[in-house]
């Protein structure tokens, strides 16, 4: 028997459901339209059982087709505004990212983690120049930008890097090289004992200061602590104290 016809059996519940959320994850901010042709080369299934799962997602409202090409649906927009509703930190940042625009005259931009890189959830910028870096909601962020590198800081082992250790060290990470001419400079977010987010100011490289003890820093590992701090986290050298 051919491993496409084993492919094209009903499937139990639970691989199911794997294999439609990974349907739904090879949409992208650069890539949110795919044929289905698309779909059968990112998934390693055959086209029919792609076509399967794909109608299905349609039924239910989490895909749609038009034009030849498949896009994500209405329904995930509401899944994604409830989720993101869920998020404490979401509700009370506004204000911070706002302050530090005022302060700063960078784009102040929010990243959660989504399970395997930073996203971007808020962005504020300054609407006072004339030119402005514009930041799209929703962008996945490389592993080794700033914000990729504080989430890693704080999420893998000490002693993993000794780059890593300084940004937990610093509680700030610079990058310059995501896109040429513009750098980043983000600190941590925390809630109880973990990382939930990372605050980042995103500007040119003449402009955004990579020195950690600038005043650009100070403003921004302020703005983060602050916000860690209404969401409930106490470092443990404040609770000795």
């Amino acid at each position: 028997m051919s491993s496409e016809r084993v492919s094209d059996r009903p499937v139990p519940a639970i691989q199911s459901v794997e294999r439609a959320a990974r349907m739904l994850g090879v949409f992208t901010v650069d890539e949110p339209q795919l044929t289905l042709g698309d779909l059968t080369t990112r998934m390693g299934m055959s086209k029919a059982t792609v076509h399967r799962y794909a109608t299905a997602l349609r039924n239910a409202g989490l895909l749609r087709l038009a034009g030849g090409y498949y896009t994500l649906g209405p329904r995930v927009v509401e899944l994604a505004s409830v989720a993101l509703a869920g998020l404490a930190v979401m509700k009370l940042a506004g204000p911070y990212l706002e302050r530090l625009v005022g302060t700063t005259g960078e784009t102040a931009v929010l990243s959660v983690w989504d399970g395997e890189a930073p996203v971007v959830v808020r962005v504020d910028d300054n609407t006072s120049r004339l030119v402005r870096i514009s930041v799209a909601s929703g962008s996945r962020l490389p592993m080794d930008s700033a914000q990729g590198q504080v989430f890693r800081a704080f999420m893998e082992p000490a002693g993993t890097a000794a780059a890593l250790d300084r940004v937990r060290d610093e509680r700030l990470a610079h990058y310059a090289a995501v896109v040429d001419g513009i750098a980043a400079l983000a600190a941590p977010v925390f809630q109880g004992a973990e990382i939930v987010a990372t605050i980042a100011l995103v500007g040119t490289t003449a402009s955004v200061q990579t020195a950690t003890g600038g005043e650009m820093a100070a403003a921004l590992r302020d703005a983060a602590d602050n916000l860690s701090t209404e969401l409930g986290f106490v470092e443990p050298e404040r609770r000795r104290r």
